[in-house]
Formats: structure tokens, sequence, C-alpha cells
């Protein structure tokens, strides 16, 4: 198949409805303090994986954990997912640092997330 590869799931995004209770339980799961640590966002680092914490599913009103897919070019990532049948439901923008993302949903509603660093 033709097309741009990924560079593999290396974030994942969790809804969570207490951030400070969810926080030490992450921190113990993963065995290190977070890197990131802010009353919207809490962001750990572990064996190369970014996991994050988005209390109440943050503005794009996550209801479950979302995996990040990261890309060398999200756009042309976004168009192969579209053109196979995947819908587009937040559409790249910056989220600071050159960082974009987007997400989209499979056939079945299953929600997957691209990355594409600057």
């Amino acid at each position: 198949m033709a097309g741009s590869s990924t560079q593999g799931i290396k974030t994942v995004l969790h809804p969570v409805s207490d951030l400070a209770k969810a926080k030490e339980v992450y921190a113990a799961l993963l065995g290190v303090p977070p890197v990131a640590d802010s009353s919207y966002y809490v962001g750990f680092e572990a064996e190369g994986q970014h996991i994050g914490l988005v209390p109440g599913g943050g503005p794009q009103g996550m209801t479950t954990p979302v995996a990040y897919w990261h890309v060398p070019d999200i756009e042309a990532k976004l168009a192969e997912v579209t053109a196979a049948g995947g819908t587009v439901k937040e559409p790249a923008h910056d989220v600071g640092g050159g960082r974009l993302v987007a997400t989209f949903a499979d056939p079945d509603g299953n929600v997957l997330g691209l990355l594409q660093d600057r």
C-alpha cells in the first residue's frame, strides 16, 4: 500500500475526572514524576512513551483514551485515512511548540490521533 509511514504510537492521552488522584496512580504505575504538571494537563515520559492526563477530556471532549500515531506529514496522513474511509474529528492544529495534532474516527467510530512535530 502506498503512502507515508508512521513512527508508531508514542503518545496516549487519557481523560480523567480527578487530575490529582489520577496523577498519583500514573506516577505509581510509571515510576516517574510528571514532566508537565498544570491544572489542564499532566504529562509523563516513560520508556519513550508520552502519557498525558486531560481533566474532563479537555476541549476535544475525549471520553476514552486516544492513541496518537506520530507521523512526518500530518496533512498527508489525514488525506490518506479519509480517502480510505476515516472521518476527521478534529482537523490538524498547533498545540504549541510546533506540535500539530489531529483526530479521526475509523469506520466503527474508534477515535485515533495523529501527531507531527515540526
